[in-house]
């Protein structure tokens, strides 16, 4: 099968991607193989090439899968040849450790990630557990579906560990693949909350995307929103947004911090982190770690439901250089999704 295999880290600029042929994986017991249709696009992913996450190497990066089942291994029975499903961050995790029987599978000593312990969906096949698969709504198309595995279900708990209620205020700080779902996920749980979209300046495509899907105030990470933020939720690679939310906090009010790593060259704007300003009345920072296997199985119907459709930008297989350098430069609209030849 054809797929994008990293073998070493460098900066995206150096295109560290590789098309080759490699074997095809085969299902083991309980495991399906799944034909990619369509595989999204994440910034983790650049973290991974760029060495901030260190991956298997060689590894076929890929947490965004979408696919039909076309292979089973034996004692497989909640899928059948033809069904259409999803891979997400979480490939795997032991289900007996503390963690795991309170569903929190994300914090598992053995959790493994898709695309980065194990071979991911920058190919023409993955290979998965039927207990980490996921069964894809009729309501989305394959690229629709891809950003909703990852971008969607970690914005899902990324929100829920907010803690917002509704007439809270929200803030938002960074405004691409995820964040662009949350906001929709907020208008229909949230109705009488109002949310903020903090950008990069004059980062006016995300701005106006934002806008478009009803946010209620739309302005630059720096800028002081019309109120104080009840919440907020940092979707960025930088240090920065996070002292922002935490000046424009309320009291009481929590930080979610929406990323596994931080782009080092910004790490000084930790030393701006002063305790009256920033941190003092009862504000409180918290991190997502992961997503768990539960996050995938409420969130994906939920986003049928109201329905959330992501805009997506798709590209091919061979151009995942490319678009992972347009993601790290902030010119991705919505997210993208690389689309598997017919």
């Amino acid at each position: 099968m054809k797929a994008m295999v990293l073998h070493k880290t460098a900066p995206i600029e150096q295109k560290p991607l590789k098309l080759e042929e490699v074997p095809t994986p085969r299902p083991g017991p309980h495991q399906i193989r799944i034909k990619v249709a369509a595989c999204g696009v994440c910034h983790t992913e650049l973290d991974e090439i760029e060495g901030r996450l260190q991956p298997k190497l060689p590894i076929i990066l890929g947490h965004e899968v979408v696919g039909t089942v076309e292979s089973v291994g034996y004692g497989v029975s909640k899928f059948e040849l033809g069904d259409g499903v999803g891979i997400a961050w979480i490939n795997s995790a032991c289900g007996r450790c503390d963690f795991c029987r309170e569903g929190n599978e994300n914090l598992c000593p053995d959790f493994l990630g898709t695309g980065c312990h194990v071979d991911g969906g920058y190919a023409e096949y993955a290979v998965v557990s039927e207990e980490f698969a996921y069964p894809i709504p009729d309501r989305f198309t394959d690229s629709e579906a891809a950003p909703l595995l990852c971008a969607g279900a970690i914005g899902y708990r990324a929100l829920r560990l907010t803690g917002l209620r509704d007439g809270q205020t929200l803030g938002l700080f960074g405004f691409g693949a995820s964040a662009h779902i949350v906001i929709q996920l907020t208008k229909h749980k949230y109705p009488n909350s109002e949310v903020f979209v903090f950008t990069r300046p004059g980062q006016r495509d995300h701005q106006d995307l934002a806008k478009k899907l009803r946010a209620d105030w739309v302005g630059a990470t720096g800028e002081t929103p019309p109120k104080k933020l009840s919440c907020a939720i940092d979707f960025t690679p930088a240090w920065t947004p996070i002292v922002e939310a935490l000046r424009a906090l309320e009291k009481g009010g929590r930080v979610v911090i929406n990323a596994i790593r931080k782009e080092e060259k910004d790490k000084d704007c930790l030393l701006k982190l002063d305790y009256p300003s920033h941190l003092w009345l009862e504000k409180e920072i918290k991190s997502v770690a992961n997503i768990a296997k539960g996050d995938a199985e409420e969130f994906l119907p939920l986003a049928a439901e109201i329905p959330i459709v992501p805009e997506v930008q798709e590209f091919k297989l061979e151009e995942a250089n490319e678009v992972l350098a347009l993601l790290k430069q902030g010119k991705i609209q919505g997210a993208g999704v690389l689309k598997m030849a017919e």
